[in-house]
């Protein structure tokens, strides 16, 4: 079954679907999660897990808008809203389901939970 997932603030939702990945239930598992989410670059948004992410056997992230993806070096999570180039260290989590025009929004304080 496809888990999918929100992440909420104040500026709108987002809903991600997550792929079968050890990384990405490593995510799910840690839900529900309220967390600061932080600028980066001018193409993504950031927020740390409490815990790291298992990445074993876990896809790469090829780049494309509405990527969501792990950085495993400083152990964020990423929210695409632009195009990226492809990284040995970065692993794809999911795609966006809805709200890709909500990211570039967001900020401050985000709820990410389970959703159906």
């Amino acid at each position: 079954m496809e888990k999918h997932i929100s992440i909420e603030s104040t500026n709108g939702t987002i809903i991600y679907a997550l792929n079968d990945s050890a990384a990405a239930n490593s995510l799910y598992e840690q839900l529900p999660l309220t967390l600061q989410l932080e600028d980066f670059s001018t193409n993504e948004k950031i927020f740390y897990p409490p815990n790291p992410l298992d990445t074993s056997n876990s896809p790469l992230a090829e780049g494309g808008s509405g990527t969501l993806a792990y950085y495993a070096p400083w152990g964020d999570v990423v929210m695409f809203y632009g195009d990226f180039g492809a990284n040995p260290s970065l692993y794809e989590l999911g795609n966006i389901l809805s709200g890709e025009e909500n990211i570039s929004r967001l900020s401050g304080e985000i709820t990410i939970q389970a959703a159906e």
